[in-house]
């Protein structure tokens, strides 16, 4: 995907112009249990192209169809990513990306998982608990935690099935039930926090 980019550029000599991309979308059956999913190392790989110059991300994690990879929704797909262009590109001032994954600090049984929200801060939908998030121990077994958000920018996650994590994961699934938000409506960013 990095490359595609830098080719484009490279082909259309007009230096590092704008790329806005929409992430892939919560798509096919919910799994009961976390574990592996090729879907999200794929929204991952998505996201780690943010490291490129002028490059954005609309998260779209949250309007997906179980059964159709296009999601229906095509007016807050489009809202979500033209915010980008608007404040980018054309200097309006209001939020625009989702919150990301920044760093995790494990001490006993708990993690605390600390996201940048872009000036903005955490909130959950329907329901006070962080749903979405899953952790592991040494053995690499995963098990679903509940999370708790203590902070604008924290969530701490635990599990009572997992003494010792070692890695949290957020929305890791090809169709993930998850509700973390910006309080500017914008959902968090899949992560893992394991290689």
């Amino acid at each position: 995907f990095p490359f595609l980019i830098e080719q484009w550029r490279k082909e259309q000599g007009q230096g590092d112009f704008p790329f806005y991309w929409v992430q892939l979308a919560d798509f096919r059956a919910e799994k009961p249990e976390p574990g592996e999913s090729e879907w999200a190392e794929l929204r991952e790989t998505q996201t780690k192209t943010l490291s490129l110059r002028n490059t954005g991300q609309a998260v779209i994690i949250d309007i997906g169809e179980g059964r159709d990879i296009h999601p229906r929704n095509k007016y807050d797909v489009a809202s979500r990513l033209v915010r980008w262009a608007l404040v980018k590109d054309y200097g309006m001032k209001f939020p625009y990306r989702s919150p990301e994954y920044k760093s995790v600090a494990i001490a006993g049984n708990t993690a605390t998982v600390t996201i940048d929200c872009f000036g903005s801060s955490l909130r959950t939908f329907d329901v006070t608990e962080a749903k979405g998030f899953a952790v592991c121990g040494a053995d690499r077994v995963w098990h679903w935690a509940t999370g708790k958000v203590i902070a604008p920018d924290k969530v701490e996650v635990s599990s009572a099935k997992v003494a010792a994590p070692v890695a949290v994961r957020y929305a890791w699934a090809d169709n993930p039930v998850c509700n973390l938000f910006s309080n500017d409506g914008l959902p968090v960013t899949p992560f893992r926090t394991d290689t």
